[in-house]
């Protein structure tokens, strides 16, 4: 026998066929990949930036609408527009005060806003100005928003001073929007952004 043997004669036939149910999973899956891949690539359309102006019409402390287009200000959260807070041992509706606070930051000027991501109502997460007036950072700075994946050393120094909503006590916005039944809403850190970004991904309508 010149050195055969079974190892030597299965690497010279090469390897055992695959069985046809592995070959038809093999296929399925390979289908499946590209047809995510087309599906990607035909919707990567929906993550592109995009930048809004007009006369705002504000909604609430944090977000506001440009003409047919609503637009929730990125990385902040204000409180709803019927919560109340508590200072100084009475109820007074911040909700209300914030949505203020930001008409105030607006004044008469247009807005300007970008961003690529939504929410999970359809909103624009935009960062947006009015002038040189950073409104996003602004409304934290005055204590009028808290961070939400953003601008929590402005939070800090509105905590400290006690401006706007830190001068008493309050719920968090997110806490106040689940005790009331609304949807829950990410965080626009980069998490959220990432539960954000597949929503819109692959969001049908």
């Amino acid at each position: 026998m010149s050195g055969w043997s079974p190892r030597r004669r299965y690497g010279e036939r090469g390897r055992r066929p695959r069985s046809l149910w592995r070959r038809l999973f093999d296929y399925a899956l390979t289908v499946a990949i590209f047809a995510l891949l087309a599906l990607v690539a035909a919707r990567l359309d929906r993550l592109n930036t995009r930048s809004e102006q007009g006369i705002a019409v504000i909604n609430d402390g944090d977000s506001l609408t440009l003409g047919s287009v609503r637009v929730r200000l990125r990385g902040i959260d204000a409180p709803e527009y019927t919560q109340t807070c508590t200072r100084d041992g009475a109820d007074y509706a911040c909700g209300r005060m914030a949505r203020q606070a930001l008409a105030t930051l607006i004044g008469r000027r247009k807005v300007d806003c970008s961003g690529w991501q939504k929410d999970r109502y359809g909103r624009l997460l935009g960062d947006c100005k009015a002038g040189d007036v950073d409104l996003n950072r602004g409304q934290v700075e005055a204590g009028w928003a808290v961070a939400y994946g953003g601008f929590e050393r402005e939070e800090a120094t509105a905590r400290s001073a006690r401006r706007g909503i830190w001068a008493g006590s309050f719920v968090q916005p997110q806490e106040w929007r689940r005790t009331h039944r609304a949807e829950p809403e990410p965080r626009h850190d980069p998490l959220g952004g990432i539960v954000n970004g597949l929503r819109e991904l692959f969001r049908f309508r």
